[in-house]
């Protein structure tokens, strides 16, 4: 990425995260519920909810409560039902950005989305707008000075789709969305533990940000982030710390 190191980007999105440990439980809640209700509440034949449930333990989330969600999605249990909505649109400087919502209201989760991209200099986008500029895919990404030669060749014989160094050491691995629990598994096993690993949408392409303009970008992103029907934002600005 241009600018300025990419392996910083990481490791700002990772504190942004930690920032926000109280939001991650309801996040992981909605994502087990319509993980649950779209492919069963079977662990073993369902990938989305085995990865969902990962991220629940890896939040510290009792056991009880994963299983009284999943319940709840399957129909054991009476509970609200979520919807998945994307939404598109632009922000500083054209650059693009895409935000997965889970919510029990459309109405009041689009008026939430128009207001906080007018609000902040972005423009909220139709359906397409801006998807073609990403590609869903796995992502792992391991920190700098971890064996590159071994990375490679683990990864590849998973199923990896590209092994990529960028110039501050950082080793990204990228997989199809199908095959990423398989060659992270895979890796964990060789004892290669990623420091990111998700399924997302990546950015073909960035925009470099710097000074007033990176500063907005970052407002804007993280107001969408801190609403509560947002999953996941994703963009494809490179911010300048």
């Amino acid at each position: 990425m241009a600018g300025h190191s990419k392996w910083a980007n990481i490791q700002h999105r990772k504190g942004r995260q930690d920032e926000k440990r109280q939001r991650i439980w309801t996040r992981v809640v909605r994502e087990i519920m319509v993980a649950a209700r779209t492919g069963g509440g079977d662990v073993s034949a369902n990938p989305r909810l085995r990865l969902a449930i990962e991220k629940a333990k890896a939040a510290n989330m009792p056991a009880d409560t994963i299983k009284r969600n999943v319940d709840k999605a399957t129909g054991n249990l009476e509970g609200v039902s979520y919807e998945e909505i994307r939404y598109e649109g632009y922000g500083i400087g054209g650059a693009a950005v895409i935000v997965d919502t889970m919510t029990d209201n459309r109405v009041r989760t689009v008026a939430e989305m128009r207001h906080a991209f007018s609000k902040h200099g972005g423009n909220l986008g139709t359906e397409g707008s801006v998807a073609f500029q990403f590609k869903n895919c796995g992502q792992l990404i391991f920190a700098p000075g971890t064996d590159e030669d071994k990375v490679m060749e683990v990864a590849l014989d998973a199923g990896a789709e590209d092994v990529i160094t960028d110039e501050e050491g950082a080793i990204e691995v990228l997989t199809a969305p199908a095959d990423f629990e398989a060659v992270k598994n895979a890796l964990e096993a060789a004892g290669l533990v990623a420091d990111m690993a998700e399924v997302t949408m990546r950015a073909e392409n960035t925009i470099a940000l710097t000074g007033e303009d990176a500063a907005k970008m970052q407002k804007l992103l993280d107001i969408l982030e801190d609403l509560d029907d947002v999953q996941n934002v994703f963009h494809n600005a490179d911010i300048e710390e």
